[in-house]
């Protein structure tokens, strides 16, 4: 008798086991730690809204009064001046400064490293007293050429607080630029830009067409989020008192006694501030990395 062997089934295309594996349906794993972990942080901001809305000591109508207030108005009206003009002068100043790093020559790149480890090195807010009383150690401030003409003269009092602070803030916040402006460009490879001079580019061309618009995708973050500090930074001026956001609802709680609710309303301003801040900053990363962006990942 001749047994013969049962031949192997086979699941090519249009088999009845294509057919079975199409049924299947792919089940994920109960994500337990992730439902604990929301679970928790819901019940926790349930708790801190609760707590904020319900405890009379914040004294919300007092904040409805004063969030729109003249004087709480004329100081946020100050700290955007500041933050303005002290980030716009700190990017020009970064820029050069870290065009001085990168350069060849020596003398350059010390004066550079020295002003970036001074105004680094020292806190800001010893910087913004120093400005303040900078009439102490130069009473006369000139500028001229050493044995001739004097170009330039004032007097040290005639430094008001918005300049000692405008002063402080951007120095201080130009190292910080410098770094920032001297990474972005450091990340883009040096074989890019000699690719542009090979083709007949000249230097300064080759960095604005090429280097540039690249190292803006890691400059244009960094920046977004110095901005951000600066806004909030521009509280520290209160110790010279200049009437920013932060000192004046300080000047109306001095009086009034009423000292959370102010605290409440500057805060408030600085979240709505540095909300449009971030909104802005999202906008620019994107422009700015268009064609960059790599899919994220989720856990």
């Amino acid at each position: 008798m001749k047994s013969t062997a049962a031949a192997p089934s086979r699941t090519g295309p249009g088999t009845p086991g294509e057919a079975d594996r199409s049924a299947l349906t792919i089940v994920r794993r109960p994500q337990y730690g992730r439902w604990a972990a929301n679970a928790v942080l819901a019940l926790l901001a349930i708790g801190i809204i609760a707590s904020a809305v319900l405890n009379p000591n914040f004294q919300w109508d007092i904040v409805l009064k004063y969030l729109t207030n003249r004087t709480i108005l004329s100081g946020l009206w100050v700290t955007i001046e500041l933050t303005v003009i002290a980030m716009s002068l700190a990017i020009a100043l970064g820029v050069l400064l870290a065009l001085l790093t990168l350069s060849g020559d020596a003398w350059l790149k010390t004066f550079a490293a020295a002003y970036i480890w001074l105004f680094r090195g020292t806190p800001l807010l010893v910087q913004l007293i120093f400005w303040f009383n900078i009439s102490a150690l130069y009473p006369e401030i000139s500028i001229g050429i050493p044995g001739g003409p004097t170009l330039f003269s004032f007097s040290g009092n005639s430094i008001t607080p918005f300049m000692a602070a405008a002063i402080g803030l951007t120095l201080h916040e130009a190292a910080y630029m410098s770094e920032i402006v001297r990474g972005g460009v450091l990340s883009v490879g040096h074989g890019q830009g000699e690719a542009g001079l090979a083709i007949g580019m000249t230097r300064l061309k080759a960095f604005r067409r090429i280097t540039l618009p690249q190292a803006l995708r890691a400059i244009v973050p960094a920046t977004g989020n110095q901005v951000i500090l600066m806004l909030k930074t521009t509280s520290l001026v209160s110790v010279i008192a200049l009437p920013e956001l932060l000192y004046s609802a300080q000047i109306i709680y001095a009086r009034t006694f009423e000292i959370i609710p102010l605290l409440v309303v500057a805060s408030l301003w600085y979240l709505f501030m540095c909300t449009l801040l971030s909104i802005g900053q999202h906008f620019l990363e994107r422009r700015f990395g268009r064609g960059f962006q790599q899919p994220g990942g989720t856990i």
